[in-house]
């Protein structure tokens, strides 16, 4: 899977293989609000991720994890990084301040001010921010179970966010927390947050999690209790609960602030599964706390929902399979409730719905999980407790034989949310994604991921940035990628075929809070990726058109054996996800990864 790498500068002493390229019109492009970001948790012991721990032998790794080493190596950061200086070095004093820029700082605590962030010291650490465990009705896993697969299968990260529900806002939420604690213990290289699966009154599910430290649980029990959409009986699609789901992002806001935790934050779960999430309730979480509410599922989980077989026949991917009800907003089309190369219709449409807020200049970002319930092929099945009586499933139970209609991978087994962080604690976690600094993979697609746009004087920035230059110059963006050079969890290793630069103008804030079209976001280049580069490193760079204001840029690749033209045209994406079929669309055969933008901006 993909891993950690040197993201803002070209990897050194290795081979690079040149990309054909296929260069459409240019949108006209133009920058980004600068969000205030609260710095989260403060660091903890650091404890090297095992790509980077030379002390760990190949053979112990996983294949995720030796995709990792593989790119260190091959970009000659490996010794650097273990040595704990260098490139990849983390910790104070670690970083070039000749590659800070003002608009790529990361803001601290309010008051405090905010410390440079050099893209060049990230780990890029992998991980998933929506699993659930014996805690959750419908779920089986112990939280050890979970965590060591998700450590297995490569995972820095990961959250346990079991359903919220009268049972676990009773009890459920406390019972759980004991189990995370000892799983940290016996997975110190994993790190393991306890959240929640908020039914987000009058809308659909989110991940709510917090930074360790006192007061964590107590938190997230009084906020299951408040503002939990079926505790609550909230879950109505009216005005008065949409206001109920602000004024739950609006506790966590001020509890951050007030220092009750030292961090939370909110994605957005399956945002357009059933078609209840509107556009100006997206924007409403957005503004009410843009520093809680950070962004949403690019791509839901279920991914082994609709592979053929008994069980699946009527299963969309990611159980994407549903009908427009009286409660779903009635501006989105009937194809918003599939997915398109296992994506969200929100994320894979060019000049859609997220392209609509990045248009705006809002910092919304996009992730890819498991949601890990149950697990394709697995024989067990949830334990016999009542929930709501004990607070957990039980157990599960073991019935001898594969059982049909599961539709689920292990946490880190097929997706990745991969995030730049500054030091391997939560705090940094936290951090990266809030920044944005984070892109996602399918099926171990690429290695390795470091993309860029230079600046006039301030080096380079990476995703979730900002950029600022001179007008009428061209702001190159640079791409390096670490293609599979091994098998993943399917026995294949992946081939990537080609890469989509995706730019769009910032028009600045709608006049309708519920658009969801971006009509100047398009594909602006297609490049090629030669057979001959498979296992090495491939180089990319494109000029951006000339600044006449702001804009931002993004990434989009696959394995090119399932495209179609986009939603919006050909003339807008000529070469976009296919629509997923119901019961019949096998995730290993169709892969992708997106990145988060970044945006450039004109100096003033």
């Amino acid at each position: 899977m993909a891993d950690d790498q040197h993201p803002d500068t070209h990897p050194h002493g290795h081979s690079r293989e040149a990309a054909h390229s296929h260069e459409a019109a240019h949108a006209p492009e133009a920058g980004h609000e600068d969000e205030h970001h609260q710095a989260g948790a403060g660091p903890e012991p650091e404890i090297l991720p095992p790509a980077l721990d030379l002390s760990i032998p190949d053979s112990e790794l996983s294949p995720g994890q030796l995709g990792r080493r593989g790119f260190l190596h091959r970009a000659g950061l490996l010794g650097a990084a273990a040595a704990g200086a260098g490139v990849l070095a983390t910790g104070p004093g670690a970083g070039s301040a000749a590659a800070d820029s003002e608009d790529d700082r990361e803001h601290g605590p309010r008051g405090q001010g905010h410390r440079p962030v050099d893209a060049r010291n990230l780990l890029w650490l992998v991980g998933d921010h929506h699993i659930h465990t014996q805690y959750s009705p419908d779920a089986q896993y112990l939280v050890s179970q979970q965590v060591d697969r998700a450590s297995q299968y490569g995972l820095d990260w990961m959250v346990i966010t079991d359903h919220g529900s009268v049972g676990h806002a009773k009890i459920g939420v406390e019972k759980v927390h004991p189990d995370i604690v000892q799983a940290r213990k016996d997975n110190a290289r994993t790190l393991v947050f306890q959240g929640l699966e908020w039914n987000i009154p009058a809308a659909e599910h989110g991940t709510v999690f917090v930074a360790p430290g006192d007061g964590d649980v107590a938190l997230l029990k009084e906020f299951e209790n408040s503002f939990d959409g079926v505790v609550t009986n909230t879950t109505a699609s009216t005005a008065a609960n949409e206001a109920v789901a602000r004024s739950g992002l609006a506790f966590l806001g001020t509890s951050v602030r007030s220092k009750r935790v030292a961090d939370a934050l909110m994605l957005a779960n399956h945002p357009a599964r059933k078609g209840i999430d509107s556009p100006h309730e997206i924007r409403g979480w957005r503004d009410t706390e843009p520093t809680i509410a950070v962004g949403m599922e690019g791509a839901p989980g279920h991914q082994a929902a609709a592979i053929p077989g008994a069980g699946h026949e009527r299963n969309g991917r990611g159980y994407y399979d549903n009908a427009p009800s009286a409660a779903s907003f009635p501006g989105y089309p009937a194809e918003s409730y599939v997915t398109y190369g296992g994506f969200d219709w929100m994320t894979s449409t060019v000049g859609g719905l997220w392209d609509s807020l990045l248009a705006e200049g809002k910092s919304w970002w996009i992730s890819a999980n498991s949601d890990s319930h149950q697990i394709y092929g697995d024989r067990f099945k949830p334990g016999p407790d009542d929930l709501n009586t004990t607070g957990s499933r039980g157990a599960p139970v073991d019935t001898g034989a594969p059982i049909a209609g599961y539709g689920d991978f292990w946490p880190g087994y097929y997706s990745s949310t991969v995030v730049g962080a500054t030091d391997f604690s939560y705090g940094a976690v936290m951090a990266g994604i809030r920044a944005g600094r984070m892109y996602v993979v399918h099926g171990g697609l690429i290695g390795g991921l470091s993309v860029s746009v230079g600046g006039d004087d301030s080096g380079a920035t990476t995703l979730g940035g900002t950029a600022t230059f001179e007008r009428n110059r061209r702001p190159r963006l640079t791409i390096d990628i670490a293609l599979a050079d091994r098998p993943n969890y399917h026995g294949d290793v992946p081939v990537l075929k080609k890469v989509d630069v995706i730019v769009g103008r910032v028009t600045g804030p709608v006049t309708n809070p519920d658009s969801f079209l971006a009509p100047d976001t398009r594909v602006v280049r297609s490049f090629d990726v030669p057979a001959s580069a498979r296992g090495g490193v491939v180089s990319l760079t494109h000029d951006l058109a000339r600044m006449d204001g702001p804009f931002y840029v993004r990434l989009r690749g696959s394995d090119g054996r399932r495209t179609a033209p986009g939603l919006l045209g050909a003339s807008v994406d000529p070469s976009g996800p296919k629509v997923d079929a119901l019961g019949n669309a096998d995730p290993w055969q169709d892969l992708w990864f997106y990145t988060n933008p970044i945006f450039v901006m004109p100096r003033q």
